[in-house]
């Protein structure tokens, strides 16, 4: 009967901890989308990683942030009112701005452009 006790704990004790990381990863997107007009976003699985959550505001400007399970980012886009899109597609894709930054480290080796510092 202790078992089925300290099973029932560690369940609650780990949503507890999975409400904290969702309700923390929602007040980022919130502060995301209020400094860039709004935001919507899609849900990637990284792996082991976690799930990333892509964020593209109204502006163009895109951010990212990780979750440590796809629950959690549900959860967490669901408490910051996030519209999310099933896919990355092109309609999607063609809201985000870019700048040179991104350029250079996406294509700046094929462009010409410096190669990435060695690590």
């Amino acid at each position: 009967m202790g078992d089925t006790a300290d099973t029932a704990a560690a369940a609650g004790a780990a949503d507890k901890k999975q409400d904290r990381t969702a309700a923390k990863l929602a007040k980022q997107i919130g502060a995301f989308a209020k400094q860039h007009g709004g935001a919507e976003g899609q849900l990637a699985h990284i792996g082991q990683a976690g799930t990333r959550i892509v964020l593209v505001g109204t502006d163009g400007s895109w951010g990212d942030l990780v979750a440590p399970t796809f629950a959690v980012a549900q959860l967490a886009a669901e408490k910051a009112g996030l519209t999310l899109h099933e896919e990355f597609d092109g309609e999607f894709a063609a809201r985000v701005r870019t700048g040179p930054y991104e350029w250079s480290r996406m294509a700046g080796i094929q462009l010409g452009g410096s190669e990435n510092p060695a690590a």
